[in-house]
């Protein structure tokens, strides 16, 4: 898939070097429990990967088109771990901090929900993300995504300790 500025595609293997410097950045993964080994972002692309063929979506991997540099990820996630709203679709974003402050978060998720709702014929989405990541929730809003604050919750995949345990829960329904 492609936008003005992106091509959205499968992953390529030249992708795991880039995308595993992109997950070993603390500021990148600041809303994250941890950044991810290589090891660990070599297996969340094999994840990505089961889930295409396993889904028809996932995160697809983000080109900038000028350039042809892996920038990140955009896309689609079942997600169903313990909480009172799943099982449900997420859309979701992670980029190389280059490439923060130029659009290509909400461009993508653009292009995701198009996806969504008109090729894979969901009737909705979630997004959700640390109370404390106020970009991620800009682009949320942007995107038309309302929030109902009863339902921000604790999640379960991040340690009682943490502070980034409570997190804030979007919607976006099918128009």
């Amino acid at each position: 898939m492609e936008t003005e500025r992106l091509v959205m595609r499968w992953w390529r293997e030249e992708d795991r070097e880039p995308f595993a410097a992109m997950n070993a950045d603390p500021e990148v993964m600041e809303h994250f429990p941890a950044p991810l080994t290589r090891a660990e972002s070599d297996a969340l692309v094999d994840r990505i990967e089961e889930h295409f063929d396993r889904l028809g979506y996932s995160w697809w991997a983000l080109e900038a088109r000028e350039s042809g540099r892996f920038i990140g990820f955009t896309g689609l996630a079942l997600q169903t771990f313990e909480a009172p709203f799943l099982p449900a679709v997420e859309i979701g974003w992670r980029l190389a901090r280059p490439a923060w402050g130029q659009g290509y978060a909400i461009e993508a998720a653009r292009r995701a929900v198009r996806y969504a709702f008109e090729e894979a014929d969901l009737d909705g989405l979630v997004s959700m993300t640390a109370v404390r990541n106020v970009r991620s929730q800009a682009v949320m809003r942007r995107l038309g995504m309302t929030r109902d604050p009863a339902e921000d919750f604790d999640h379960p995949r991040v340690p009682e300790d943490s502070p980034l345990r409570r997190h804030v829960l979007y919607r976006l329904q099918r128009p």
